[in-house]
């Protein structure tokens, strides 16, 4: 039984996709928090910024993988 080429590289498109957008939001956190430990006083501006970035990673990242299994 053989695997339609189409559907095995929508797949690794896929999971390429998601560790990318893990990547990218685990690093806003990151950076985030170091600045936040920092300066405590500019939290609430941090955070807001912080959640921003992060949704329109995500974003980014709903919208490849649909791409992605669309083209499966």
């Amino acid at each position: 039984m053989m695997i339609p080429l189409a559907e095995v590289s929508a797949a690794l498109g896929a999971g390429i996709v998601m560790i990318a957008a893990a990547l990218g939001i685990g690093g806003v956190c990151a950076v985030g928090l170091q600045c936040m430990a920092r300066q405590p006083e500019i939290q609430p501006k941090l955070q807001t910024a912080m959640i921003i970035g992060a949704a329109f990673i995500e974003g980014a990242a709903l919208f490849a993988l649909v791409i992605c299994l669309m083209k499966g």
